[in-house]
């Protein structure tokens, strides 16, 4: 799964999975491209980490013409995007009649609109290159219900839909699009889980315990890389078993 020569780009990636996804990369040979909404100190220590080199982006995937001119400034700078991972995302804990609208529009604006606005930006170029690769960062919240995450779960469930529509309209053109959804994991926002719920959920887990950002981002490369080139449209669950 060697990406020597090939430019990728992390959403959210200073730190948690985001920071593991862009070590992987970078252990096999790719340039990475780091981006971030705030801690861009933190994503040029993880670039400084990378054997092929990378640089830091730092932009609000929700500014959708902004993140655009990134991808072209690094397009002129002859790092066209090769690969994206659309990991970034928030996340909001709350019973549903008692969230209000500004909350519901960040979370969608980030997890979804955002993920859509970064595909298209870098989708121009690969269909111009006639290949390239897209892996959305999914989560179980998509896929089962968890009370007091309606926001996240319906951005999420929305990711997985734009995943199979998208793999469908662009496979033709040698654009695969797919996407990994995480079970419980012992690092970033599912450690901030509230407690209970974050138990609830491990006892569940026929594995019985948590995952691990590394074992997220080997389905990651595995998806991104050409050993996977007639997986189209699929979303892997690194769950543990959780959602049997």
């Amino acid at each position: 799964m060697r990406f020597e020569g090939r430019t990728v780009l992390v959403t959210g990636g200073s730190r948690g999975l985001g920071a593991e996804l862009v070590r992987a990369f970078g252990a096999e040979g790719a340039y990475v491209a780091v981006g971030c909404r705030s801690r861009a100190d933190l994503a040029q220590e993880v670039v400084a980490s990378l054997p092929a080199g990378g640089c830091v982006v730092p932009v609000d995937v929700r500014d959708a013409e902004a993140f655009a001119r990134a991808v072209q400034a690094l397009e002129q700078d002859s790092r066209p995007v090769e690969v994206l991972v659309n990991n970034a995302a928030v996340t909001a804990t709350g019973w549903f009649a008692l969230d209000d609208a500004a909350t519901w529009e960040e979370v969608l604006a980030t997890n979804l609109l955002g993920a859509a606005s970064c595909t298209r930006a870098v989708v121009r170029g690969m269909l111009a290159r006639g290949r390239g690769a897209v892996v959305n960062i999914g989560s179980v919240a998509g896929q089962r219900a968890l009370p007091g995450q309606s926001a996240y779960a319906t951005a999420k469930g929305g990711l997985e839909a734009l995943t199979r529509n998208l793999a469908a309209e662009l496979a033709p053109r040698g654009i695969r699009v797919n996407a990994v959804v995480p079970g419980v994991l012992d690092v970033g926002m599912a450690r901030r889980m509230p407690q209970e719920l974050r138990q609830r959920v491990l006892d569940h887990v026929p594995a019985g315990r948590a995952g691990t950002a590394p074992e997220v981002a080997a389905a990651v490369l595995f998806l991104a890389s050409d050993a996977a080139r007639y997986v189209v449209g699929q979303c892997l669950a690194v769950d543990g078993g959780l959602g049997l």
